[in-house]
């Protein structure tokens, strides 16, 4: 099961950074599109895109934390979220993006709220008998 998970969360990040890659380059995609037509589209697809990274990458890495001023921070958050920050701040310097504190935001927020769903994930897992 963990590796189906691992091979899963890597294509899918493969799939993200290829998304990144597209809009870094200004070319189109049928994504961008899609997008569009959803009110708040944009926002909501930075939420789910990296939250479902977080997630998967939470289950992938068993969920393995750190401890930070003893709380347990999970790797895979912290991996996702250091991803997403250098990603977010390069479009600055990239003249066929635009750096947005809002889309940061939906991204730290999809990467807050999986990483909840990975701490309730973690402990239904943990409390199953045998």
């Amino acid at each position: 099961m963990s590796r189906a998970v691992s091979l899963i969360t890597l294509s899918y990040g493969l799939f993200i950074g290829w998304v990144i890659y597209l809009a870094n380059t200004g070319q189109s995609s049928i994504f961008f599109q899609l997008v569009r037509a959803i009110p708040y589209g944009d926002k909501l697809g930075h939420l789910f895109l990296f939250g479902f990274l977080t997630l998967g990458l939470n289950v992938a890495l068993k969920y393995k934390t750190f401890n930070l001023k003893q709380r347990g921070i999970y790797y895979g958050s912290t991996i996702v979220g250091i991803v997403v920050l250098l990603e977010e701040l390069s479009q600055y310097f990239l003249p066929s993006r635009t750096f947005d504190f809002i889309d940061l935001g939906a991204d730290i927020a999809g990467i807050l709220l999986f990483s909840i769903i990975s701490y309730i994930l973690s402990r239904r897992i943990s409390c199953r008998p045998g």
